[in-house]
């Protein structure tokens, strides 16, 4: 659209200039343009952003970003003028549709200034014909700092957060201190963090920008903490990092002179705070968002999950970063955006309190029990506008009639909502309803029944359009209404009269920008209003090829009072949106709470109803450390496998529960063939802890889980190119950081650990990790291997317990009945399962000759044997090696192959007197 109408504004479409090889001397002191000397110095002022600057009804780009906007935007590039000898490149779109290419630009990776006209140009005018309109910036658009819908996804937060590492000892492990902010909805979180849980935190809140100060992020060690995190990086000064600034700031924006009524935040994280709150007042230029008051994320509140394991089992996102196929997409039946924002949060922050637990799960029972309640509601909060962002934009000047509409629905829905809770007895209401019952008293407010009165059912999107007042809500506007409207009967009423004055049918009374109001005739009726006595009362105005255009001075005269009555019209309905704006944002502490609750219950009414769809059970949570699911099942591909009509997800049993009080570990070891769905059962199994946690039914008929503090996956593999890391270098980082953080209260599921290097390697590392976990960490696990010789551990630990994915073999082919039953698996099928995948057929044959010639060589060699031989893990620090003797001793013609061997000199070897002396040492040896 913008490149067609860029078009027709210009046919000057041009390549990127190229640089001239001389220019005269009297071009090189070329003065810029008004215009463009207001656009150079304004970019000298914000360098590093795209300068959009407001031209009349576009958006201009001259000179570099222009280049930039059409390569990377899409826009057609013309010129205008020339500076220093050269074309001046330039590149616009239509105010109208500015927020679809600051879409793209955002994505392409700019920030972009907005650069508007702060004038009317007929206001330039009064100061000299030369006078330039005034302008400046705006606005600042960055990742972090977006408000409008069209570029934000309605079921995500859009986070903007700085990071700040606490001073600290040298010889103490690194504390940061973080703080979040959504402006799009004044959310506002902070906390202090480990630095063992810091991507996991980033990870979890995944914002779209982070602000490190410029010292911090060419700091090395800070490196590690980062990784994984996608999103744009921006480095601040360091002195934006103040506790003090931060603290006069944060009072500032909450108004009040003292926080201790919001809790006690520590000089870290005041610091964070203040650092964001100086880069919003920067990007926002002046304008102050709506925020709440910072509210702490204590990490002992929340289960622990680490960016890996977050991405192992795609929580919000799948691996193709999209949200089909996500934990999120199979349990997301909100209805509303911010709905959809609370759900995402509950996943990613599952819950570390048995009360708090509880509370969630008692309303979706109540829900599950009232089921009529339950979908009256929901279809009443799915009319519940995202009142948070439009309250946002409110408050930042960027809003309009649209989002005052928004608050009115929003309102009014909420008043439905309360009254459907008031038809049950309260003290029948579960304790979380009674917080959302308060916050839903205020739709029946003063606020509600004056935007009902005041702003009509279709609303424009800004307030330039007008007409979304409602009659009789001001007389002073239906009274210029009213003189704006009758003027237009009287046009028509005029257009009649001219008709009948001249005889001629076709006249008409037309209107452009150009001209206002005029009469236009053929040129074959233009004749007697040129030249006849009618020439006085029609004068002349504009000559075409098939019309004639005049005026007339009643014609003047009714446009005055039109034009008037229109202008006025305008202004009034500003001046009413301003204080209606005002009158909505006192308010904006009651409305905030009012949009969490919306949300909070809308989730609650959500998950109801995926219990009842899904046949999903409520679990026991308690302090215990017992895990035990009976007939679970994966919540992600049960529903995959239904839309497919695949046939029924297979049901599976895991108990970990602790045999006896002492503090012990309980490991399942998973044994069986690729494709037999070990990686889905362990899988599943933590799904089903975040989902128990997070205070929701869950994929089973029966579910006791002792709280996990911290929850770590190991499943798939995976390079890491970009920081020189091999899939099994990756598969250690991530084992170590689970042996290093985990607890006796952790939940551990690890999946072919060892297999990326060579096999006894691969063997021996995944044999002390096992008992590792076991001896030391006593915590439980889960863990999936093709290494059978493992399955010898339940021998010596017995709270390891062996489990097997069942198969049968059928004609040297197998079938998978995907059932975990106890037991080991005498092998792994990998020939089968090759198969299966379509190898050639001689391949396979070989593949089973190879195998059985190398199982015949490992029973000869007795390794399983020397593996059960094995002394247990030790968890002290290893013993010096023992000294051996020079020579060895227990072969009798051992000293004699030795002292040949010393005092041989390779260099006089020929290859064929090496290889005859090897077969002699050799026999001397097995003499």
């Amino acid at each position: 659209m913008a490149n067609s109408q860029r078009q027709k504004r210009s046919v000057d479409a041009v390549s990127p200039p190229k640089p001239r090889k001389s220019v005269a001397s009297s071009k090189k002191n070329e003065k810029p343009s008004p215009v463009i000397a207001q656009y150079l110095e304004l970019k000298a002022i914000n360098p590093g952003y795209l300068m959009m600057i407001q031209l009349g009804d576009f958006y201009e780009l001259f000179f570099e970003d222009a280049i930039l906007a059409s390569e990377k935007l899409g826009l057609t590039l013309t010129k205008r003028g020339t500076y220093q000898g050269q074309d001046i490149p330039m590149a616009g779109v239509p105010i109208r549709t500015i927020n679809d290419y600051l879409q793209k630009a955002i994505k392409a990776g700019f920030n972009v200034a907005i650069i508007d006209q702060l004038e009317d140009p007929a206001e330039a005018k009064k100061r000299g014909h030369k006078a330039v309109v005034k302008r400046d910036v705006t606005r600042l658009v960055t990742p972090g700092t977006l408000t409008e819908d069209t570029l934000l996804e309605a079921g995500e937060n859009n986070y903007l957060s700085a990071l700040f590492q606490n001073p600290s000892e040298p010889s103490q492990p690194p504390l940061f201190s973080l703080a979040s902010l959504d402006i799009s909805t004044g959310e506002f979180l902070v906390s202090e963090i480990k630095a063992d849980d810091l991507n996991g935190e980033i990870a979890r809140l995944n914002p779209s920008e982070l602000l490190l100060s410029d010292t911090l992020l060419t700091t090395p060690e800070i490196t590690p903490y980062l990784a994984g995190y996608n999103g744009t990086q921006t480095p601040v000064p360091h002195a934006t990092f103040s506790s003090l600034s931060g603290e006069e700031a944060l009072k500032a924006s909450l108004k009040v002179k003292d926080l201790e009524g919001f809790g006690t935040y520590s000089r870290g994280e005041l610091a964070a705070i203040g650092a964001v709150l100086k880069y919003v007042e920067l990007t926002q230029t002046g304008h102050h968002p709506l925020i709440r008051p910072p509210a702490r994320s204590e990490q002992t509140n929340h289960m622990a999950i680490d960016a890996a394991t977050r991405s192992n089992l795609e929580l919000i996102k799948s691996s193709h970063n999209i949200k089909k196929g996500s934990l999120f997409a199979a349990l997301d039946r909100t209805v509303t955006g911010s709905g959809a924002r609370a759900l995402a949060a509950q996943i990613s922050a599952p819950l570390y309190n048995v009360d708090a637990i509880n509370n969630r799960l008692n309303v979706i029972e109540f829900f599950l029990n009232n089921s009529t309640l339950r979908d009256n509601m929901r279809t009443l909060i799915r009319r519940t506008p995202d009142m948070a962002r439009a309250l946002s934009r409110l408050s930042l000047n960027r809003g309009g009639p649209k989002d005052l509409g928004a608050i009115k629905n929003g309102l009014i829905a909420a008043d439905d909502l309360l009254k459907n809770i008031e038809t049950i007895n309260q003290d029948h209401l579960p304790k979380l309803i009674k917080t959302i019952h308060q916050h839903l008293l205020f739709a029946n407010s003063k606020l509600r029944d004056e935007l009902v009165r005041a702003l009509k059912d279709e609303l424009p999107l800004q307030t330039r359009d007008g007409d979304f007042i409602n009659p009789s809500y001001n007389d002073d506007l239906d009274e210029q209404r009213l003189l704006r409207d009758e003027s237009r009967s009287i046009l028509a009423s005029l257009q009649t009269a001219y008709r009948e004055q001249t005889d001629i049918k076709s006249l008409k009374i037309r209107h452009n920008n150009q001209f206002g109001y005029f009469v236009e005739v053929t040129q074959l009726n233009a004749d007697q209003l040129l030249n006849g006595p009618l020439s006085e009362v029609f004068r002349h105005r504009q000559t075409l090829a098939n019309n004639v255009r005049f005026t007339t001075e009643e014609l003047i005269e009714i446009e005055s009072k039109i034009t008037q009555a229109a202008d006025r019209v305008l202004d009034i309905e500003k001046h009413l949106f301003t204080a209606l704006k005002d009158l909505t944002l006192a308010s904006s502490e009651q409305i905030s709470q009012l949009s969490t609750s919306l949300a909070q219950l809308d989730v609650f009414l959500a998950l109801a109803l995926l219990a009842e769809e899904e046949n999903y059970t409520r679990p026991i949570i308690d302090e215990s450390k017992t895990f035990q699911i009976t007939n679970g099942r994966h919540p992600v591909v049960e529903q995959a496998l239904r839309r497919a009509k695949s046939g029924p997800f297979i049901e599976n049993n895991c108990n970990l529960a602790k045999p006896s009080p002492k503090n012990t570990a309980h490991i399942w070891l998973l044994t069986g063939p690729n494709m037999a769905g070990k990686s889905t059962f362990l899988r599943q199994n933590a799904l089903i802890a975040i989902m128990a946690q997070m205070g929701c039914y869950v994929p089973a008929t029966k579910a006791h889980i002792g709280l996990i503090d911290r929850l770590f996956s190991r499943v798939g593999a995976s390079d890491d190119l970009a920081r020189g890391r091999s899939t099994f270098m990756v598969e250690m980082v991530e084992t170590a950081a689970i042996l290093n953080q985990a607890s006796d209260r952790s939940l551990v599921i690890l999946d072919e650990i060892g297999r990326g290097t060579a096999t006894f390697d691969g063997l021996s590392i995944a044999w002390a990790t096992i008992e590792y976990l076991h001896n030391k960490v006593k915590t439980r696990a889960l863990f999936a291997t093709h290494y059978h010789e493992l399955t010898c551990l339940r021998e010596k630990h017995p709270n390891i317990t062996n489990a097997t994915i069942e198969v049968k073999e059928w004609n040297d082919d197998i079938v998978f009945l995907h059932q975990v039953v106890m037991g080991a698996a005498d092998r792994s099928y990998g020939i089968q399962v090759a198969k299966l995948a379509g190898l050639p057929t001689p391949v396979i044959a070989r593949a089973q000759d190879v195998l059985k010639c190398l199982e015949s060589e490992a029973q000869e060699s007795g390794a399983i044997n020397q593996l059960n031989d094995l002394p247990l893990f030790s968890l002290d620090a290893p013993s010096e090696p023992q000294k051996t003797t020079e020579t060895p001793t227990e072969n009798p013609n051992a000293n004699q192959v030795y002292d040949e061997l010393k005092a041989l000199n390779p260099d006089d070897l020929t290859p064929r007197k090496a290889l005859d002396l090897i077969y002699k040492l050799k026999a001397t040896i097995n003499t």
